[in-house]
């Protein structure tokens, strides 16, 4: 059995996107990691012992920060924060999203600077394990205080409140934790705020769409060497000498891939040519497609870091046996909400190159294939439509790229007066790479019709080394179109493909 274990300081990206889609992977606390967890929950408790006034422990929350909560009161002020809180709207997060939430934050916990008891922790972990999953709404946080409402939605099930899901279904969480013979929880002080406060949902969804998005850009670049196929293009902007004069991040590498998918085809025309450059979304692949990868790496960047920070307020540092507690802003999503939207940015200009190959492989007229790929224009209107799905998810895009985090408005008494908006910045992002995902997927399925096209009137032409699987991979879900058909069925299948990896390192 695969075992991740957690101590607030190792997790990646590859072992959240494990996690989310492979519910066998156990997750445990490393032994490392629990004497801190220790330390810091029984400094709660001597804290509440002392008298001390400390944010969220003894006092009240957000503008109530100067309400003083009476010793006996402490627990059940960790409650309400949970009920209050779980006030979330929209469509639910899927289960991989979840999934990574739960190890995020358990993982941010193990680092000891939250208070949270083991146990607590412990039961939270249980639930990941047993894939006995809370039901999030995808709507409702500002991103600052972090993601307080889908984090209160996470932690209700701890309580045996709200909604599960567990073995394909929907359950009451308390019939849930009957049904796995778990009790549930009754919160020490700190321990809701622990559990609510923090950047988890926008990190969780950041690690999936940076996963998502370096596949995707592989695939891009496979499909953009197919169109080049397609349309005779030249080799020649892909050369290294080209690349080692400008040496931005990915350029090279981006037009070395081409290259490398392009070996030994036939289909692209002679350096003899007197046509000696082609149109910029063929011709500067390496410089967008390379901007692009560059993008999805700060943003891989930012969300590494975040996997093993400690996102809640206030936090407890130790000097000795002394503690010291302390109010700051890590909850604040504006790391996340930049790299975010700069992601949506570039993945919707992606989108943006691949629907004008699609229009140029349609708008075709020269003696390569016909105009929309269709064998009998006019009684068939072949390709027309795909286009227009591309040209219209594109379109689309370009309004969910707009930065979600130069949006902001003072919450909580004006207490809370710059929030970051990040979980709208991922959220918008998964849009725009899901719609990216569907122009990639229709520009495979229009290059692989042209290149039937030009095979067609002349069998004996090679593809490049990398493009010939590829082509291989398509006509596995979609075949040559001699006629119109119901195309939006094999759409669909290699949109999963797609989505799946099926196109990535080819090279």
């Amino acid at each position: 059995m695969v075992e991740i274990l957690l101590n607030g300081r190792e997790l990646t990206i590859e072992q959240v996107v494990n996690v989310a889609r492979n519910s066998a992977i156990r997750v445990s606390i490393a032994a490392d990691a629990l004497p801190a967890i220790n330390r810091a929950a029984d400094a709660v408790q001597k804290l509440i012992s002392e008298g001390r006034i400390a944010y969220g422990i003894t006092t009240g929350f957000g503008a109530f920060k100067d309400q003083l909560i009476s010793a006996d009161e402490v627990e059940k002020l960790q409650e309400n924060i949970i009920l209050s809180h779980a006030i979330g709207v929209g469509p639910l997060l899927d289960e991989p999203t979840v999934r990574a939430m739960m190890l995020i934050r358990a993982n941010t916990l193990a680092k000891g600077h939250s208070g949270i008891r083991i146990e607590t922790l412990q039961l939270l972990i249980e639930l990941l394990n047993r894939n006995i999953l809370p039901l999030i709404p995808s709507k409702g946080s500002l991103g600052a205080s972090g993601d307080l409402a889908p984090l209160a939605h996470m932690a209700l099930p701890l309580l045996g409140v709200g909604q599960v899901s567990m073995d394909g279904q929907t359950l009451e969480a308390k019939d849930a934790l009957q049904k796995a013979s778990l009790q549930p929880i009754k919160l020490a002080a700190k321990e809701g705020l622990a559990l609510t406060n923090g950047t988890t949902m926008m990190t969780a969804m950041g690690a999936l769409l940076v996963d998502a998005a370096e596949s995707l850009i592989d695939t891009a670049n496979c499909a953009g060497a197919m169109s080049l196929e397609a349309q005779n293009g030249t080799l020649r902007a892909f050369l290294p000498q080209i690349h080692a004069a400008r040496p931005q991040k990915f350029q090279s590498e981006t037009a070395a891939s081409v290259r490398d998918l392009l070996s030994g085809s036939q289909l692209t025309r002679p350096d003899s040519s007197a046509n000696v450059q082609d149109a910029y979304t063929l011709r500067c692949i390496p410089q967008v497609h390379g901007a692009v990868r560059s993008a999805i790496d700060y943003a891989r960047t930012v969300v590494e870091t975040e996997l093993n920070s400690v996102t809640d307020n206030p936090l407890l540092f130790f000097e000795g046996q002394e503690v010291e507690v302390v109010s700051g802003g890590n909850f604040h999503g504006e790391p996340l909400a930049l790299a975010l939207d700069f992601l949506a940015i570039a993945l919707a200009d992606l989108g943006n190159m691949s629907e004008r190959r699609i229009a140029k492989l349609i708008d075709n007229h020269t003696e390569h294939y016909p105009s929309f790929l269709a064998a009998q224009g006019g009684l068939n209107s072949g390709f027309m439509l795909l286009q227009y799905t591309a040209a219209a998810l594109a379109s689309e895009n370009k309004t969910l790229a707009h930065p979600a985090s130069l949006d902001s408005l003072p919450s909580s008494g004006n207490v809370e007066d710059h929030v970051s908006m990040g979980a709208n910045a991922a959220n918008h992002c998964a849009m725009v790479l899901e719609n990216v995902t569907t122009i990639v997927a229709i520009e495979l399925m229009a290059a692989a019709q042209a290149i039937d096209f030009r095979l067609s009137a002349n069998p004996t032409l090679q593809q490049g080394a990398g493009t010939s699987v590829a082509m291989r991979k398509v006509r596995e879900i979609v075949p040559f179109f001699a006629q119109d058909a119901f195309f939006q069925p094999y759409l669909l299948k290699l949109v999963d493909a797609v989505s799946n990896g099926a196109f990535c390192k080819l090279a």
